[in-house]
């Protein structure tokens, strides 16, 4: 399992009853390549209840997530997973918890659910009436974004905005969503602070990831008067995964990378006309391959890399200078 987190992880307290908002979330899934994510943020000191930051996100790797908030309690979470287990669509899910809710009170939670049936998306959304203002939700049919004790709706729409209008894999398109929130006061509890939250994070799991061990969980938390923004050193953590490839100095050659996601083998197809040294790496940043390029087509089997299913390529020129940089999926 890899997991990276800039701060001590803790084990959820599956009977801990939070009575306080969790804010901004999103969860979502890629039907083309399986791939389910959940992302949020929130301005609620994690060190008083001993939580880590992707507390209220689960992953049900090749099916889809669901994020619980709004005066979190862990029961209600883990019926919501037990009903998703039973083959619940997002919207039996949703029911199911409002008239079931532990302590006969939905119109405090929020919830967002996504899921793949039969290849196609689906989602549904959950903003109670006794949630803090300001409140609300958007949903598409791959994503679900919800959000309370919000700066206004703008938060959301920009969410939602930054989602759809980003391309790339499912990592991307979350960290983009969580960017739309990157502005002062989001959860405007945090207005004093300076920052849109105090904790942030961002997780992915691939389709043959096991269940509780997605292959990517990124998480930062902060105690309040820091004025440290959390979205932003959340990015650091992202680009150090996932070198941006908008950079020139790292999209200096066209490559394209085929097929996607891959099976037993991927290629890179690119016009050598230059000596370049191919570096792979896995999440966790460990150097598993590297070689000289020797044609324009390049071949790499799964078994070759171990048993991960993301894996990060750099082009080198012979002087050692980053040409490009990607990623390729192993489904």
């Amino acid at each position: 399992m890899k997991r990276f987190y800039h701060f001590s992880l803790f084990f959820l307290l599956t009977s801990l009853a939070i009575n306080a908002q969790d804010t901004f979330s999103i969860v979502a899934v890629d039907p083309e390549t399986g791939e389910v994510g959940s992302a949020g943020a929130s301005c609620v000191a994690l060190a008083n209840f001993n939580l880590p930051p992707d507390f209220l996100g689960v992953l049900f790797p090749g099916e889809g997530a669901i994020n619980s908030q709004a005066y979190y309690i862990a029961a209600n979470q883990n019926n919501a997973t037990a009903r998703f287990q039973a083959g619940d669509t997002p919207d039996e899910i949703i029911t199911w918890l409002n008239f079931n809710d532990v302590q006969s009170s939905p119109a405090f939670r929020q919830y967002g659910v996504v899921r793949l049936i039969d290849d196609q998306p689906y989602s549904a959304a959950h903003t109670g009436t006794s949630t803090d203002d300001y409140k609300g939700d958007r949903t598409g049919p791959t994503y679900s974004i919800q959000g309370n004790i919000l700066l206004g709706p703008e938060i959301l729409d920009s969410m939602e905005a930054n989602f759809l209008n980003t391309d790339g894999p499912l990592a991307d398109k979350l960290m983009a969503a969580l960017q739309g929130a990157n502005v002062v006061g989001a959860d405007s509890r945090c207005t004093d602070n300076g920052t849109s939250s105090l904790f942030a994070f961002l997780k992915v799991a691939q389709p043959n990831d096991t269940f509780g061990e997605p292959s990517l969980v990124l998480g930062v938390d902060f105690a309040d008067n820091t004025g440290i923004e959390p979205i932003d050193s959340l990015q650091v953590l992202f680009d150090e995964v996932f070198p941006p490839t908008s950079n020139k100095e790292i999209n200096q050659i066209a490559v394209n990378v085929f097929p996607i996601p891959a099976t037993a083998s991927v290629f890179l197809e690119l016009d050598l006309n230059q000596a370049l040294q191919m570096q792979i790496f896995d999440l966790s940043g460990k150097l598993i391959l590297n070689q000289a390029l020797k044609s324009n087509i390049t071949k790499i089997d799964q078994e070759q890399l171990g048993s991960g299913n993301v894996y990060i390529y750099s082009l080198l020129s012979d002087q050692g200078e980053i040409m490009k940089s990607g990623r390729f999926i192993f489904h």
